[in-house]
């Protein structure tokens, strides 16, 4: 499994920055973690670069309808678990469910520990118990933990679960949610969340004010940036290239020692073609419009994939 000093390293190569076998300084070390980290965060609001879909779920409280997301937020999860090395062993659950990137804080836990895969337990669900691996190494004796959702950089749509029934939210944008005459109306379940990504914690505001229900959510997941330099790099197949020839790039015009324009093209290329790669795996099909089987009539075809062949 490579580290952020095996990116970093092959980078620094690239551009001539560094000698087969040489280590990295501490100082180039860490100004290229920070890059890196910032070329992360600018990937983030890139949706076809995002490979998870977060599932964000909460209770509604009664006569609650807005609710704050992210670091110290109100949507979160509690539960009692260890950590052992990287492996954290959920036992029982007070509330809320586990998803990746969520930030864990609790006794004797390491500042910015984050969950980052899934071991026996499964997540996006109600007390999901079993196995998680995090981002830093500790031992952690049984304590309560609370895990905070990342803050989305946007919320893509949602359903509620009243009972064992679920019933579809709408996402709307706050020109849809000021043409809304009562906004504290009551109800039994919400029909629409808006959502304000606000610089710190975001906000999810329900109408009309729910009295009951669990709300799940999906958001794109925010790629998390990596704490020091020897942290294992998690991702799926393909982006520890895009990332060594995108760091590459960025570093070229500071700590690059090459003026070749053939290398320089070079460098650019297996960027761009790494990065392109991912979106292509990423990308979700556009899904073709859809009519009215009332008007369709009794031919049956319910999109409108007959205006490319005619009907035949």
């Amino acid at each position: 499994m490579a580290q952020v000093i095996d990116i970093i390293s092959g980078a620094l190569r690239s551009i001539g920055a560094l000698a087969a076998g040489e280590p990295v300084d501490p100082q180039t070390a860490t100004d290229a973690l920070g890059m890196l980290n910032d070329m992360i965060d600018q990937w983030s609001n890139e949706r076809m670069m995002i490979y998870y879909v977060t599932e964000i779920i909460h209770n509604l409280i009664n006569p609650q309808y807005q609710y704050t997301i992210g670091p110290g937020g109100q949507v979160n999860s509690t539960f009692t678990g260890s950590i052992s090395g990287t492996t954290l062993t959920v036992t029982s659950f007070t509330n809320g469910a586990i998803a990746l990137g969520q930030t864990l804080t609790g006794t004797g836990i390491a500042a910015g520990t984050k969950i980052n895969g899934f071991g026996t337990g499964a997540g996006g669900a109600i007390n999901e118990l079993g196995t998680y691996t995090v981002n830093i190494s500790q031992t952690v004796a049984s304590t309560a933990i609370t895990a905070n959702y990342q803050r989305p950089l946007r919320i893509n749509s949602g359903f509620v679960r009243v009972a064992t029934l679920d019933y579809p939210v709408k996402v709307i944008t706050v020109e849809q949610y000021e043409t809304i005459g009562l906004k504290i109306l009551n109800g039994p379940w919400p029909r629409a969340v808006y959502y304000q990504p606000t610089e710190l914690l975001g906000n999810l505001i329900y109408w009309p004010v729910p009295s009951s229900g669990e709300m799940h959510l999906f958001a794109d997941t925010v790629l998390s940036n990596f704490v020091t330099i020897n942290d294992s790099v998690m991702l799926p197949q393909g982006f520890n290239m895009a990332l060594r020839w995108n760091l590459a790039q960025f570093l070229l015009p500071e700590f690059g020692k090459t003026s070749d324009p053939q290398l320089i093209a070079l460098i650019k290329e297996n960027a761009k073609s790494g990065k392109g790669l991912i979106k292509r795996t990423n990308m979700t099909p556009q899904t073709p419009v859809q009519f009215d089987t009332a008007l369709v009539g009794r031919q049956g075809r319910a999109d409108a994939g007959w205006i490319l062949t005619g009907g035949f």
